[in-house]
């Protein structure tokens, strides 16, 4: 079920950017392993509980949701470790942003204006898995 109310939707986020950044740091070897290329085309999907996995883009189209970015494995063997986790990173604040704007289009500008000063409260995906900035929790 979608997240409705503001603070359901902001939790959704957190857990969803929990589970991608344990997957990206945490479980960067089994992430990498999981990402074969002679795989079909992969999204690293973050979710709600806090857990992530590698699959397959939903079948359905339009996706009920947004998908993350399409093919992840494919530049896998062609980059340094830490400069595809750092790529991955980055498509995921994208999924993770375009996920929050999903659910924050029926809000005015000041529920919108609100839900993005809780989620910028956190460093991007991209930040921590960088070091740029430490992990909160």
């Amino acid at each position: 079920p979608a997240p409705l109310l503001l603070q359901a939707i902001y939790d959704d986020y957190k857990m969803r950017r929990e589970g991608l950044l344990l997957a990206l740091i945490d479980d960067s070897k089994e992430l990498w392993a999981a990402c074969s290329p002679e795989r079909d085309n992969m999204c690293l999907y973050g979710h709600s509980d806090g857990n992530w996995s590698v699959d397959l883009p939903v079948e359905e189209v339009p996706p009920e949701l947004p998908e993350p970015v399409l093919g992840i494995n494919f530049a896998r063997d062609g980059m340094e470790r830490k400069d595809w986790l750092a790529l991955c990173a980055v498509h995921s604040d994208a999924w993770l942003m375009s996920l929050l704007f999903f659910y924050a289009a029926r809000f005015d500008a000041d529920g919108r204006a609100e839900l993005f000063s809780l989620v910028n409260q956190h460093p991007t995906v991209y930040e921590v898995v960088t070091g740029r900035v430490a992990r909160n929790k």
